[in-house]
């Protein structure tokens, strides 16, 4: 995957253009993670996780780019200039619009067509190409027709009355990134609901401070903060000095924030300042992570202390026995409410994708073979038995 994934690979190693390859390709890997290649595998898929018992699910469209801090580059199918771009480039700006942005539109306003009420739009805005993520490295709004795109997309998504999660990127760009999405949060995120959440990387050393800016901006200005907490998602490719200098301390990172947030406690907030509002979404595999935090969750409502309203997350293909452990705790109040993040698109949108979630979460690809393990080992155990009982007819 790794090979397929890098850019002008010839058309023998184009999964899209290779019928054979893009065969195998889809009925492993793609089929076992991604939800389709197109609207109606997409939806197919989407309707059969709901009939499992998830609350709804957080559904990507595959366009991203990533910054390798290693070698300095750019990778993905936000780097390209698509056809139409560079010819209208020498136009007046007035009449010049950006192809990237306006396919990347697109394809997330498909995306959101795709979803209902309760359901989750996970968006990487780096997807929408060069001049967005030339904005996000300068710490810049992108474009105005992007944030033309963002507000129609922002207006969609609440009156279908589905959350915006905004999704964690490259370090290199993520300045930029926060700025536009703490100007949605403050325009979309009233009232005590957050539709647009924006994702803190608990493995980054400065995500306590940045967060803590973000709260102060909430409880000042008055709108609710979207907090989607993950323990990071590009250590592969992010500056290693800005990450934790072991997994403890970004286990640790991790369920500060999220036990802070159910408390309603994070650094001066909840004693020395007053606590903002807050909507809180905690995607991860880590099931004693998200026990212990739905756990302390029913407490505080049980009790009647003050906390805030929490969903639970794990990606399509990965993790089910935390996702199904989770489910398996469903009071009558529907809590807790887990769902299943997947990613939408052709084979060769999604490789990128497969590659990363493969990488950086070893653990999970470990854990989906025991499940597998134990799947065949509960099958011929089943199989015997049935010709047991067989033999047992027979003789009477």
């Amino acid at each position: 995957m790794s090979i397929l994934s890098k850019p002008n690979r010839g058309r023998l190693l184009d999964v899209d253009r290779n019928p054979i390859l893009h065969g195998i390709l889809k009925k492993t890997f793609y089929e076992q993670f991604c939800a389709g290649e197109n609207k109606a595998e997409s939806i197919r898929t989407i309707k059969e996780l709901k009939e499992m018992g998830f609350r709804g699910v957080m559904m990507t469209f595959a366009k991203e780019t990533v910054f390798d801090h290693s070698t300095g580059s750019q990778q993905g199918l936000g780097v390209a200039a698509l056809e139409g771009e560079k010819a209208g480039e020498h136009l007046p700006l007035s009449v010049t619009q950006c192809a990237n942005i306006e396919a990347w539109r697109q394809g997330t306003l498909e995306t959101v067509d795709q979803l209902s009420e309760g359901d989750c739009l996970a968006t990487k805005l780096t997807g929408a190409g060069p001049k967005v993520t030339q904005a996000f490295t300068a710490g810049d709004l992108p474009p105005q027709q992007m944030i033309d795109a963002l507000h129609e997309i922002s207006r969609k998504c609440k009156e279908r009355k589905v959350r915006i999660l905004v999704d964690a990127e490259s370090h290199h760009f993520l300045s930029g990134i926060l700025r536009v999405t703490l100007d949605l949060m403050r325009e979309y995120n009233r009232d005590g609901y957050a539709v647009v959440y924006n994702t803190y990387q608990a493995y980054l050393k400065e995500t306590p401070a940045t967060l803590a800016r973000h709260l102060a901006a909430a409880q000042q200005e008055g709108f609710t903060l979207g907090l989607k907490l993950v323990r990071g998602a590009y250590i592969a490719s992010d500056e290693r000095a800005l990450i934790h200098d072991t997994k403890q301390y970004t286990d640790n990172a991790y369920d500060t924030i999220a036990q802070g947030a159910l408390k309603q406690e994070i650094g001066d907030f909840g004693t020395k300042t007053p606590f903002p509002s807050v909507n809180l979404f905690l995607a991860s595999h880590n099931k004693a992570s998200l026990i212990a935090a739905h756990q302390l969750h029913k407490q505080r409502l049980d009790t009647g202390l003050p906390t805030v309203p929490v969903g639970f997350g794990q990606l399509h293909g990965m993790s089910d026995e935390v996702s199904f452990s989770l489910l398996a705790l469903k009071d009558s109040n529907g809590d807790p409410e887990v769902y299943k993040c997947s990613t939408w698109g052709t084979v060769g949108e999604c490789l990128a994708y497969l590659l990363r979630r493969a990488t950086e979460n070893r653990d999970a690809v470990l854990r989906t073979a025991d499940e597998y393990d134990a799947l065949k080992m509960e099958f011929k155990r089943r199989f015997k038995a049935a010709f047991s009982l067989s033999g047992e007819d027979r003789s009477i």
